[in-house]
């Protein structure tokens, strides 16, 4: 995903600048060491469910003040500083905006992105 083109083409939907007032954005990329004891990480396996992971955009983007929530899940064979997983929430206010990418952020990696580190 190209974060700036996104954005841009999402600035331009009808309601962006009635219901609007804030961007957060997450980019999640493989890290070279895993998280369970920072043994090193050469390559990693990601498997999304996007399925699931539609279910969860969706959800959160019912949420009182949020215009629009994008997510992209990346898969295959990924190596440390690849982008592995992109979300964007667009929302009215921060106190409605950053709940809802916190929750989404949770939802999403626990939920329906599966990986397999590979040393």
């Amino acid at each position: 995903m190209d974060i700036s083109k996104t954005i841009n083409s999402l600035k331009k939907e009808p309601g962006f600048t009635e219901n609007v007032g804030m961007l957060l954005i997450h980019n999640g990329v493989v890290r070279a060491w895993s998280r369970k004891d920072r043994s090193p990480v050469a390559r990693v396996e990601v498997v999304p469910d996007h399925d699931k992971i539609e279910e969860i955009r969706q959800f959160y983007e019912k949420r009182p003040g949020i215009f629009k929530v994008i997510v992209q899940a990346n898969q295959g064979i990924l190596e440390p500083g690849d982008d592995l997983l992109f979300i964007i929430v667009a929302g009215d206010i921060r106190e409605n905006v950053k709940p809802v990418l916190s929750e989404i952020l949770d939802a999403v990696k626990s939920k329906a992105v599966f990986k397999k580190e590979m040393s």
